[in-house]
């Protein structure tokens, strides 16, 4: 899973997704927490464009009313599937969210918690695979949010996320064309446990 991660500066991110056009405004955090306004790219009338989502994402259905469970965390496994996820996955909703690190809780034997935080070691702002969704009020106004796509964790991952064992998918520099616009089997593809020895951590 992930539940916080680190924004890049917003001129790092437009020039490392080569943006048609953007509205966002943001600064770089060191502690991106679910609910909070995130930067997020997405197919736009054929170019990438750069806006600010809420992370969770309120699905259509739910009339812009935030969910009792968790969606900041959308299972790999069952995008096509999950109650919440299954549309904007079969619509193509798919966007990436701008990052430069994120965080795992490793839990000891005594059961106390110590976060460790992971760089790509070959991509200074990487984008994490998401989904987007929009939902509309019953005043007319309307939600837009995101969810992180979660994998199995790769061994490193797994020693450090111990508990659940799994990670956030980060994608490929070659593989964000895939996901943000090829059909549903391309984007499936694109969604591997990111190599271990391309990721650094510590507690």
């Amino acid at each position: 899973m992930c539940g916080r991660y680190v924004t890049p500066e917003q001129a790092a991110a437009e020039r490392e997704f080569s943006l048609r056009r953007s509205s966002w405004h943001f600064q770089a955090r060191y502690n991106v927490a679910p609910s909070l306004e995130v930067p997020i790219v997405r197919l736009s009338e054929g170019g990438r464009e750069g806006l600010m989502m809420r992370w969770g994402l309120v699905p259509f259905f739910a009339h812009g009313e935030t969910p009792r469970y968790s969606t900041i965390n959308a299972r790999a496994e069952t995008l096509a599937t999950a109650a919440s996820y299954r549309a904007p996955w079969r619509r193509g909703q798919r966007c990436l969210l701008p990052a430069a690190g994120f965080y795992e809780w490793h839990v000891a034997e005594d059961g106390g918690k110590t976060p460790w935080f992971i760089q790509a070691t070959d991509q200074t702002v990487f984008g994490f695979a998401g989904l987007w969704d929009r939902s509309v009020r019953t005043d007319g106004s309307e939600v837009l949010s995101c969810t992180i796509v979660t994998l199995p964790a790769n061994p490193l991952l797994a020693r450090i996320h111990n508990i659940k064992q799994r990670m956030p998918a980060i994608l490929e520099r070659d593989e964000r064309d895939a996901w943000l616009g090829g059909d549903a089997a391309l984007a499936q593809r694109a969604l591997r446990p990111y190599p271990e020895e391309r990721l650094r951590a510590w507690p």
